[in-house]
């Protein structure tokens, strides 16, 4: 199974090419993908027309999808913020921490294009995919 951030299907549909989008298009067909409902929100609040809002919505609706917050979530995720900032780290965004924190315990590697999840990575194990 494979968690991939709204980063990397932002570029994806919007016909960005790099390893990530590559990756993604390889392993849509040979890899269970879960769409965190964290993740489809920030996907889909970018779009500014209908048309393209329902052709990713429909798109992604082909996906697991999965609640990623609850309450023992959100406490944990609250640590290890606290953790990593207290290691120097900034994380910039509270729902990269919640995403971060859902992969970890989970035991999900993650798909990403954004430098907040270095800490999560390098402190606290996130599995993350590289090219």
């Amino acid at each position: 199974m494979l968690m991939v951030d709204s980063t990397v299907w932002i570029d994806y549909f919007n016909g960005v090419v790099d390893w990530r989008t590559d990756y993604l298009d390889t392993h849509v067909t040979l890899t269970p993908i879960l769409v965190g409902d964290l993740i489809l929100a920030e996907v889909l609040q970018g779009f500014r027309r209908d048309a393209e809002f329902e052709k990713a919505r429909s798109a992604l609706s082909k996906f697991q999808q999965v609640q990623m917050v609850n309450t023992l979530l959100a406490l944990q995720s609250a640590r290890n913020y606290r953790f990593l900032r207290s290691s120097g780290v900034t994380v910039r965004k509270t729902i990269d921490s919640l995403i971060a924190t859902y992969c970890i315990e989970n035991g999900l590697p993650l798909l990403h294009n954004d430098g907040d999840f270095d800490g999560y990575e390098h402190h606290l194990g996130l599995k993350v995919v590289r090219a």
